[in-house]
């Protein structure tokens, strides 16, 4: 009955999309509860309306952008043939068809067509004669849709021509498994399962020519699972797909089989054209020492997979622009990454307008106010340096706290008839196996007596129930997160039951013989409530679905690692408001750094379409990105090593935001401002809303300053970068622009005195006082100044950039219609600090943006351990201290 009823809900959702598809303005939500109580009845759906209406609204109002690629233009190379051959859309239409029935909006589905086909254009036309190959790179987001991104591609390679795809996903068997399953939905139409080989996905298409495959849900490839299935791969008349995990012995087993069966007398495969599509570049950076999933015999058997294929295509999907191959060097052999380096095309993808990403996150000021919960007690109970067999004795109030959040967000959810939907906690404190279990007992112990408190007062009046510890901890927590969820606290109480009914905790690594299996719930009509508690498991690519609280406590700068991590990165429709990401202060700070900058790399890619750069120069500007080396010289600096890198600072921003704490250098500091701007740095001095504004300042007045302004040790290296690489640029640019920035007033101009801008300073030290998202200037400080006519450039920009939220310029297009060096000062006032030697000083500080397009102008930078310990705090965990690899 309850699969009936989903069934029928569904049909009620598409049938609201498609009323309102196409029409200008986006519909109000009473005009679609109207529609919902007309059609409800027609369709023979008798039940609560509401996730109907809300799921049409989300659907409805979602859009998004196509992308943008860069290709090898001195390559020859026709990606128009997709369009010329006269192909018969089977799969492709099969899987659009699917995705309308899981309530995918219309013009969505379109759209994912067309970027599809696009990505398709770049791919050889497997009709093609002799032998051939091309290499390339999707850069998505992480949580955001990679995957129905590359199951459209694989269905239209597939209708194209392509006989044999091998999908690599990961070093897990529970993300290889999660990708088999949606594989076998949206391609294969059959339940893998060797239990269960039922028709599902497309394969309810009339007539659906099943692909084959030689792997299932259980089982990964292996020269027995191919043996069982008695083909050779020239023996199908319809394609071949693998789901394999990226494991050495996984790979070596699949090269074997290939060449003993398969190949010719030369070695090679010369008449199946191949598509490889490598879900997992990134992991390839775990630096370890694992033998099976070793980066450089990872990437060298993929290598020799590859070139058994007379024609072959590899494509690499990456949730970051920071993608291995570019910056990880160290995981490629030198002929396995030119042979793998994406030399024919990369393609951006953007994220839909309700992708639920960094900007939300960590970005967007208003959005992470209410998202992020700093963790400030868990190094008391489990710190960074613990080790597996360290006793843990209790954990930390904040996760207790974060647990409550999450049993009143479901109460609140099920209120809003999401009760047959799941819904997650994520808890990711420990790599280590045993400590994840030793957490699961007290978070099982805490479960069973909210449990029982809640069951003994949530029919009870008030007065009663405000007397047990558990339900005063619920109910805080509601008046302080949820008070305006829609429902009052005798609603959400009443509704707290209800919870505990599918509330289960699993343990998810590859030692636990828990399964954390959606769709077993799914299947039985059932919402899961899950708390899922592991360490790198629940790191790499595995969804956690209807994640709502999430709470992290793990010591990584590793960038590929600490995206992976992020899995409240995705999708939230209709309990948005509801998410929490509980963080250390470090990582909240590291995450929203990288976050910036790796959405100002989206933007060069832009840039570099619009003036016909190719991947191998994208490539050569990430190795060179100012980010680069603290994202991947940890391995060579954990032995003390330094290492020497070429930096490009184009189109970024350089600020100290590492502070010192001394009041003799700041005072110094205050002085220099002083004296520059009592000089007018041999300019003219403007007034601007936010201060003062010194326009064509000769870029020597502006290296003086920052050659004689006091940095914390930490930042002098960042501080000799913005140096040279102002000089490497002062033939092009011979001046630049200064901001005296301000806060509420100007300050006092008679004695050259800024009003300080108030920022937290609870984190400082006595060693120094690092900036909350190591970011000093306010986003849209670099406007001021500009002409009417550069801001009127700025906006054009911003309203054909999908990715600008609202259409509103952001500091990048700021930056490039300025188009010449900024100089920006502040003076700063601690607040929330506990250290005495900081209180009442005024600290001043400074940041450097550069123009954008000078992607050939580098620099030499040389750094250490120290430097970037001083600068970022200690190492992340050590990968081979991980226990949590599948044997």
């Amino acid at each position: 009955m309850t699969a009936i009823r989903n069934e029928k809900e569904k049909g009620l959702t598409r049938a609201l999309i498609t009323a309102f598809e196409g029409q200008e303005e986006v519909p109000k939500k009473a005009d679609i509860e109207a529609r919902a109580r007309q059609l409800a009845p027609l369709l023979g759906y008798s039940g609560d309306l509401r996730l109907a209406v809300e799921e049409a609204m989300i659907a409805i109002d979602t859009w998004m952008g196509a992308g943008v690629s860069l290709v090898d233009n001195e390559a020859y190379h026709d990606e128009e043939w997709v369009y010329k051959r006269d192909i018969e859309w089977t799969y492709s239409d099969a899987y659009e068809g699917y995705l309308k029935n899981e309530k995918w909006q219309p013009s969505l589905v379109q759209r994912l067509s067309d970027v599809g086909s696009k990505i398709l254009g770049q791919l050889q036309d497997p009709t093609c004669e002799g032998s051939w190959n091309r290499r390339g790179l999707v850069i998505g987001h992480v949580q955001s849709g990679k995957t129905a991104n590359y199951m459209g591609v694989i269905a239209k390679a597939a209708d194209a021509g392509y006989k044999f795809i091998i999908v690599i996903a990961g070093i897990h068997n529970n993300l290889r498994k999660q990708t088999q399953e949606r594989i076998d939905e949206g391609f294969i139409g059959r339940s893998s399962d060797p239990e269960n080989r039922v028709t599902i996905g497309v394969g309810r298409e009339r007539d659906y020519p099943y692909p084959a495959t030689l792997t299932n849900i259980n089982e990964d490839f292996s020269k027995n699972t191919a043996a069982k299935s008695g083909w050779k791969i020239n023996d199908f008349g319809k394609p071949i797909i693998l789901v394999i995990k990226k494991n050495v012995r996984t790979l070596e087993a699949l090269h074997k089989w290939l060449k003993e069966l398969n190949a010719q007398g030369d070695g090679r495969i010369s008449d199946v054209p191949m598509l490889l599509i490598d879900d997992e570049a990134d992991n390839a950076s775990i630096n370890t020492n694992k033998e099976d999933i070793s980066p450089t015999r990872t990437n060298a058997m993929i290598r020799r997979i590859l070139g058994l294929f007379a024609k072959s295509c590899y494509v690499g999907y990456t949730a970051t622009p920071f993608a291995n191959i570019f910056i990880n060097p160290d995981a490629y052999d030198d002929d396995v990454r030119e042979e793998l380096f994406p030399r024919d095309f990369i393609y951006s993808l953007d994220a839909p307008n309700t992708y639920f990403g960094p900007e939300k996150v960590f970005l967007d000021e208003e959005s992470s106010s209410a998202v992020l919960q700093a963790i400030t007690d868990c190094e008391d109970y489990l710190p960074f340096s613990h080790k597996k067999d360290d006793a843990v004795v209790d954990l930390p109030s904040s996760l207790y706290r974060a647990m409550d959040q999450f049993i009143v967000a479901r109460a609140i959810r099920n209120l809003r008839g999401h009760s047959e939907k799941h819904c997650s906690m994520m808890i990711n404190i420990s790599r280590f196996v045993s400590i994840q279990q030793e957490v699961r007992n007290f978070i099982s112990i805490r479960e069973k007596k909210i449990r029982e408190a809640v069951k003994a007062n949530y029919m009870m009046p008030e007065e009663v129930s405000s007397r047990n510890h558990y339900m005063i901890s619920l109910r805080e927590v509601f008046e302080s997160e949820y008070s305006t969820c829609g429902f009052e606290w005798d609603e959400v109480k009443t509704s707290l039951m209800g919870v505990f009914e599918s509330l289960r905790v699993f343990v998810v690594n590859s030692k636990s013989d828990e399964v954390l299996d959606f769709k077993k719930y799914e299947r039985d009509g059932v919402g899961l409530t899950a708390i899922a508690i592991g360490g790198l498991s629940l790191s790499r690519g595995l969804t956690i679905e209807g994640l709502t609280i999430s709470y992290m406590y793990r010591n990584t700068r590793m960038y590929d690692t600490l995206m992976q991590m992020g899995r409240w990165f995705g999708y939230r429709p209709g309990f948005e408001d509801l998410c929490r990401v509980y963080l250390s202060e470090d990582s909240i700070n590291w995450y929203s750094h990288i976050a910036e900058a790796s959405e100002e790399l989206r933007e060069q890619i832009k840039r570099m379409r619009r003036d016909g750069m190719s991947p191998r120069q994208f490539g050569l500007y990430v190795q060179s990105h100012p980010d680069r080396l603290l994202i991947t010289a940890a391995n060579k600096m954990r032995t003390g090593e330094e290492v020497v890198f070429n930096q490009n600072l184009t189109g970024s921003i350089k600020e100290s935001t590492r502070l010192p704490v001394d009041s003799k250098v700041n005072a110094h500091n205050e002085a220099l401002i002083q004296e520059f701007w009592r000089s007018g740095f041999g300019a003219e001095v403007k007034e601007t809303q936010k201060g003062w504004f010194v326009p064509d300042v000769s870029v020597d007045q502006i290296s003086d300053f920052v050659t004689r302004f006091r940095v914390h040790s930490g930042m002098e290296i960042s501080k000799k970068a913005v140096l040279d690489y102002l000089y490497a640029i002062s033939k092009k640019f011979p001046h630049g622009d200064v901001l005296l920035i301000a806060n509420r007033g100007l300050g006092d101009a008679g004695k050259f005195m800024l009003e300080p801008q108030r920022r937290s300073a609870k984190n400082a030290t006595p060693s120094g006082w690092i900036l909350s998202g190591y970011r000093l200037a306010s986003r849209g400080d670099e406007k001021l100044g500009l002409a009417d006519v550069q801001l009127e450039q700025a906006e054009k920009q911003a309203e054909n950039d999908p990715n600008s939220k609202a259409n509103k310029p952001s500091d990048i297009h700021y930056r490039t219609v300025r188009n010449k060096p900024l100089l920006m000062i502040h003076v700063l006032e601690p607040v929330d600090t506990e250290l005495v030697e900081l209180k009442g000083q005024r600290v001043p500080a400074f940041g450097v943006s550069f123009p954008n397009d000078l992607f050939g102008t580098e620099i030499k930078v040389v750094a250490n351990r120290v430097w970037v310990e001083q600068m970022y705090g200690s190492f992340e965990d050590d990968p081979d201290a991980e226990d949590d690899y599948d044997d």
